[in-house]
């Protein structure tokens, strides 16, 4: 992964500032009611590239990624909800 990096700093003093850009990886949080799901997702030529113990490090990382964001935006809900209806 540190490969990535340093060939991504050589590459970006020679790319056009208007360049498009690649999304690699995403976290997704839906709310369904009360019911929140947090989700990630690699593109797939990353994940074609990653060795397989590089896949599973990426993978245990992102699951507690997922379950950091949605459990504080299950909190901040929980939180708007009680406010809204302490006001009424």
């Amino acid at each position: 992964m540190a490969q990535g990096s340093s060939g991504a700093g050589a590459s970006s003093s020679k790319a056009p500032i208007d360049s498009p850009e690649t999304e690699i990886l995403h976290v997704v949080i839906q709310r369904d009611g009360k019911q929140v799901s947090a989700k990630w997702g690699l593109h797939p030529n990353l994940k074609e590239e990653l060795k397989p113990e590089e896949l599973k490090e990426l993978t245990e990382i992102m699951e507690k990624v997922t379950n950091l964001v949605g459990s504080r935006f299950s909190q901040i809900l929980t939180q708007a909800e009680e406010d809204v209806s302490g006001t009424a």
